[in-house]
């Protein structure tokens, strides 16, 4: 039996909610599976953590981290908290720290979800993103000089580099073999003429090494028009930090929501632990009342299966959810239903079982 460590970081508002029923449909995969078990540490790190103690995570955080096969993360962000300094301090130290340059965001619409566009159903949106995670435009470099004077001017610098640039396009050109054959690359190079065209020549440098792969590249402006007009020309899309960050949130809204919005921090050569998150944000209006939708959480568990080379189990899961979806009353209110948190991911273990 193989026995994994898998460091918990629930977070901020619903993180801690949605994080518990993440941990409850992997605790039943322990119990129905010979093959597999997991242990979870808890890390309370976030901004509540950063309130008393003026810093989101421990100084020895990421070293505590390193010793983990995996990591789950509920949210992050809380009102009195700066958006920026809650994200690059916690989020993103992980991240870069830990080199998980490929963030995989599924947008699949579900069987009994409605679509918000007119007349698309299962079959015409499942497309998979997989994003610049490290770099480019969130590379944080950049200042701020005559702060507080009429010519205080603001740098932000992107950073875009040939040898994570190749292994993301690699990545992506392997996903597409194993799936419909089709790589969009999504540019912004008429404007952004340096980091952009770089992106366009690496991209088309490794397209030669994938012949049988059908290859488009679109505007990101023009993409976020089709992706509404026509999400069915769309299957692995490869983007760049800031790109794939906004276009995966219009993709969490034609699948149903910011509650199916499931993502995966990955470093593939596995020299790190990679991170598993729900997309959606700590929702604080919500917190503490029982009825964040689970969903996302449960599904970035289901990522996190299939990284560690248990696909089948990962199916499960997600049959299981598709199966939980078919009684809208049981569902949380974002949904329609009437269902807490916890009762949905109480349906998605008995459906599991």
């Amino acid at each position: 039996m193989k026995i994994y460590k898998i460091a918990c970081i629930p977070g901020d508002g619903i993180g801690k909610e949605v994080m518990d029923e993440g941990i409850k449909v992997l605790n039943k995969i322990s119990k129905l599976s010979k093959n597999i078990k997991f242990e979870f540490n808890t890390f309370n790190w976030g901004c509540e953590y950063y309130l008393n103690n003026g810093k989101m995570i421990e100084d020895n955080g990421i070293e505590k981290l390193k010793n983990y096969d995996a990591i789950l993360l509920g949210a992050v962000g809380y009102p009195s908290v700066p958006d920026h300094v809650s994200l690059r301090d916690l989020l993103l130290k992980i991240r870069q720290s830990f080199n998980q340059y490929v963030n995989l965001r599924p947008v699949k619409l579900l069987s009994n979800v409605e679509c918000p566009i007119k007349g698309k159903d299962p079959k015409d949106i499942d497309m998979i993103f997989i994003r610049e995670n490290t770099e480019g435009e969130y590379a944080g470099i950049g200042g701020i000089q005559g702060e507080g004077t009429k010519d205080e001017i603001a740098i932000q610098t992107s950073i875009f580099t040939r040898r994570n640039t190749e292994k993301l396009m690699e990545y992506a050109f392997e996903l597409a073999k194993n799936r419909n054959k089709k790589l969009t690359s999504i540019t912004k190079s008429n404007a952004l003429n340096y980091s952009m065209v770089f992106w366009d020549k690496i991209f088309n440098e490794q397209s030669r090494n994938y012949p049988d792969i059908k290859t488009e590249t679109y505007h990101v402006d023009a993409t976020s028009m089709y992706m509404i007009q026509n999400p069915e020309k769309f299957d692995v899309v490869v983007a760049s930090n800031l790109f794939g960050d906004i276009l995966t949130d219009l993709g969490a809204a034609i699948q149903g929501g910011l509650g199916f919005a499931a993502g995966a921090n990955i470093n593939p050569e596995r020299n790190y632990p990679s991170m598993f998150e729900p997309v959606h944000g700590s929702a604080p209006e919500l917190s503490g009342k029982g009825i964040a939708n689970p969903i996302a959480m449960i599904w970035s568990t289901k990522l996190m299966l299939d990284f560690l080379g248990h696909e089948e189990e990962g199916k499960s899961v997600l049959k299981a959810v598709e199966k939980t979806l078919m009684k809208k009353e049981n569902l949380t209110p974002d949904l329609g239903g009437k269902g807490s948190t916890s009762e949905v991911g109480d349906i998605i273990c008995k459906f599991l079982q």
